[in-house]
């Protein structure tokens, strides 16, 4: 059985594809351990469980980065993962709409917005 590492390495490259790579790279510099912990804790053995498939992680991962708030950051790299492992741009947005009576207006506008980027762009 791989290590944690090679799991969560290579599980992030199925869900983000150069994406998650880049953040764990732009960490090097400042504090790599952060890198090393999402490699191995979040896709290394959280991502890799067998419960959920990739859209179904990504679908929940979606809702609570809008519910978190201020993660406009790390919700631009998920909405990419989400469209990367088969999530339609429908889909991406009805998860912001659920969220719309639990989290409210402001939070999903931001989810949105970070969308519409997302979407322009890819």
């Amino acid at each position: 059985m791989k290590n944690r590492y090679e799991k969560g390495v290579n599980k992030l490259k199925e869900v983000d594809g150069k994406g998650g790579t880049e953040v764990v790279e732009s960490l090097k510099d400042i504090a790599p351990d952060l890198g090393k912990y999402i490699i191995e804790f979040a896709f290394g053995d959280i991502y890799t469980r067998p419960t959920f498939d990739l859209k179904q992680r990504e679908l929940v991962t979606l809702a609570a980065l809008t519910a978190l708030g201020g993660c406009e950051k790390q919700l631009k790299v998920h909405i990419k993962g989400a469209l990367n492992v088969g999530i339609s741009k429908e889909e991406v947005v009805e998860v912001f709409l659920q969220c719309i009576p639990y989290v409210g207006f402001p939070r999903v506008l931001n989810a949105v917005f970070v969308a519409k980027e997302v979407f322009e762009n890819n």
